[in-house]
């Protein structure tokens, strides 16, 4: 299946000068959603770990299903002010501003190997700062999973030259 013909594409959103690949339209088709959703749990199956984690909101769509069908735990990482008890927090660069997540401070144990998944990697700085809170919990980041990858913008190349290991489905230009 080819999954580029179920993304929309918008200029100048959330900023002029951004094309915004759009996944709405992917999960809002039942065969493109169960499609994608086959292949990110067959990706998973080929690392090794204990817990999936998600960056919010839109990896949440995937990695709820990757936790659900592999019986294992699932880790929110999640925008500053949204979870309500203890801790970790990592302040970031965005393409388009800044921002910062965070994980409960009891979410990750020791050594606990950590599968990322969200929707997208464009400049890396979510999943930089993702794979930050994994570490500074006590984790380790067992690799990333993307539904998409913006080839021409820097992010899955700083998380390989950080030795993360990273999978995506499909490839776009960023701009």
């Amino acid at each position: 299946m080819d999954l580029k013909k179920y993304i929309r594409s918008i200029p100048d959103y959330p900023k002029k000068g951004i094309l915004f690949r759009d996944i709405t339209t992917l999960i809002k088709n039942a065969d493109a959603f169960k499609f994608t959703n086959d292949r990110i749990i067959e990706l998973s199956k080929k690392i090794e770990f204990d817990k999936v984690a998600a960056i919010e909101s839109r990896g949440f769509v995937f990695a709820s299903t990757v936790s659900y069908l592999l019986k294992k735990p699932f880790v929110l990482l999640r925008k500053k002010d949204k979870l309500p008890a203890d801790v970790h927090s990592v302040d970031f660069e965005l393409e388009y501003g800044k921002a910062t997540i965070e994980v409960h401070k009891d979410s990750i144990s020791k050594n606990e190997k950590i599968l990322v998944i969200d929707d997208l990697i464009a400049t890396g700085g979510t999943a930089e700062a993702a794979a930050k809170l994994i570490e500074i919990s006590g984790g380790k980041v067992a690799g990333f999973i993307f539904v998409i990858n913006l080839f021409d913008l820097p992010g899955n190349s700083l998380l390989k030259s950080k030795g993360y290991k990273t999978e995506s489905l499909i490839e776009f230009p960023g701009h």
